[in-house]
């Protein structure tokens, strides 16, 4: 059984993203597993005359990355990049240096937009991301998706248009957490 983090990247209450977060979690394939949504919206802009005592936010945030076994990112996207919100939270996770809460979590991209590019430009700007805080990203499938008013039900759960798509990546995502779940990656301190 592994626990998941997930974090949406909008802060908006009923936010198409944070939609799709809260479903994903009750997919067939999550049966055993436990999920938590984590929550940065209370997060300080990050500012790095905080490193020696950092803000309770970001510390309670940085607790919860820790004990999860894996990350999962809802994001959408804005102005073709992941919106600034989820950038303050990875930035506050990674520091100060050699305090990282995301080196060697296993971590898995997802998005919805109303646009017909699906979140691609801002996923791939989050993978850039994750490569510098060493987190190991599930690289396929890839999941782009077009909101559409039945892609979660009315009971939160992920409608029928998306459901193989969505539980076909969640078995992918938690296989991929599994294999890295006990590996030794390497965390370097950078000066």
């Amino acid at each position: 059984m592994s626990h998941i983090a997930i974090i949406p990247g909008s802060l908006r209450k009923e936010s198409y993203n944070r939609r799709l977060a809260r479903a994903i979690a009750h997919l067939p394939a999550t049966e055993g597993h436990s999920f938590e949504i984590v929550e940065i919206g209370d997060l300080p802009l990050y500012d790095q005359d905080t490193d020696s005592d950092q803000p309770e936010p970001a510390r309670r945030m940085k607790d919860r990355i820790r004990a999860a076994d894996g990350v999962i990112f809802v994001t959408p996207e804005y102005n073709r990049s992941i919106p600034g919100v989820l950038k303050n939270a990875i930035d506050h996770g990674s520091r100060p240096y050699g305090d990282s809460c995301w080196g060697g979590k296993p971590a898995g991209v997802l998005g919805v937009t109303p646009g017909i590019s699906g979140t691609a430009m801002a996923q791939q700007h989050l993978r850039n991301v994750l490569v510098s805080l060493n987190m190991p990203a599930l690289q396929q499938p890839e999941v782009f998706l077009k909101w559409s008013d039945d892609l979660v039900d009315e009971d939160g759960r992920v409608g029928k248009q998306a459901h193989d798509l969505l539980e076909g990546w969640m078995k992918a995502f938690l296989a991929h957490v599994e294999r890295h779940k006990d590996a030794d990656i390497p965390q370097f301190k950078q000066k």
